[in-house]
């Protein structure tokens, strides 16, 4: 029962922190282009703020609950006396998953600081630089994203 629930939390937090990150990309970024470089600053900081609060949740729910069902699983293997090989599919989402939380955290204490250090200053093109930095992080992070999520439906095979 708890291994259920861990499941249901991992795949929700996976799936909402990855369908954010393609939201912000190709339907946000887009539609705000056409603002003044000000308020489109203002706006995706207002975004990243609240996106970022969530993410910091689920990307840690899941780098945990991920973590906890291989133990989990592993250990079950071991007390029934097997040897627990873990799946190639499953080691590729581990290393993906671990490397999205890395980069997670390296866009959310270092590019977003600066973006709200830029926006504080009303420094514009700082802040613009600061995005685009954002924007392009993000973008490699939901490719791992739609990797992983790629991983887990060819799982069977791999």
């Amino acid at each position: 029962m708890i291994y259920a629930l861990l499941k249901l939390i991992h795949l929700l937090s996976i799936g909402l922190w990855v369908a954010g990150m393609g939201f912000t990309l190709l339907i946000l970024r887009p539609a705000v282009a056409d603002l003044e470089p000000g308020a489109r600053v203002r706006l995706m900081h207002a975004v990243f703020t609240r996106f970022f609060r969530v993410v910091t949740v689920v990307s840690v729910l899941s780098l945990v609950t991920g973590y906890w069902m291989l133990g989990r699983t592993a250990k079950t293997v071991v007390q029934a006396g097997g040897q627990f090989d873990m799946p190639l599919a499953w080691t590729l989402m581990a290393v993906l998953g671990t490397l999205m939380v890395a980069i997670f955290f390296h866009i959310r204490f270092a590019l977003y600081r600066r973006l709200d250090r830029a926006v504080q200053a009303s420094d514009w093109p700082l802040a613009a630089k600061a995005l685009d930095t954002i924007r392009q992080w993000v973008a490699f992070n939901f490719g791992l994203g739609l990797l992983v999520v790629v991983i887990a439906a060819m799982r069977p095979f791999l």
